[in-house]
């Protein structure tokens, strides 16, 4: 299954959540930390999503590069 991740630069470190996955984030001090970090707690929030007997949300967002000018 796949989901859409937003990553974000901050003044000093990266941050990533999905928007599906209603407080699945992860912070890392680099773009590689944190892509690592973010599929690791999306691992660990859908493990404790099935422990729970919990449905498993579908992918429902997306992305797209917007043009702000046009």
């Amino acid at each position: 299954m796949k989901y859409a991740v937003v990553y974000e630069k901050a003044p000093k470190n990266y941050a990533a959540y999905v928007p599906d996955l209603p407080g699945c984030v992860a912070t890392g001090t680099s773009r590689e930390d944190v892509e690592r970090q973010i599929r690791e707690a999306m691992a660990f929030h859908l493990e404790g999503l099935r422990l729970e007997r919990l449905p498993i949300p579908e992918s429902s967002a997306w992305t797209e590069l917007v043009d702000a000018s046009a």
